[in-house]
């Protein structure tokens, strides 16, 4: 599971601007099984994103494509953590440590 910190590198207006195409592709995102949560932070500096892939660099791609990554207006940190204890509604998504 992968932790999506964004940090916005521009003026909110900017970041407004392209909300729309943000969320169509968080929706995208959502249909395709990658994202179970997300939202703005507070405060209103950047998002979190709650993520699930095979490798950091599929991740790294999907972020790639977010339109606020293509028009400059936020950085990603990104980062991977091994859940081993859910709720039951992200059984799904339990993990197993490496041994």
């Amino acid at each position: 599971m992968f932790v999506l910190e964004l940090t916005y590198t521009a003026p909110v207006e900017r970041v407004d601007a392209l909300m729309a195409e943000h969320v169509a592709w968080l929706d995208t995102q959502y249909e395709a099984g990658v994202f179970v949560a997300s939202g703005r932070k507070n405060p209103r500096d950047g998002g979190v994103i709650l993520a699930i892939g095979e490798d950091r660099a599929g991740i790294e791609r999907t972020v790639a494509d977010d339109p606020f990554t293509t028009h400059g207006v936020c950085a990603y940190r990104i980062t991977e953590f091994i859940a081993t204890k859910t709720s039951d509604a992200l059984a799904p998504y339990r993990q197993q440590l490496p041994r």
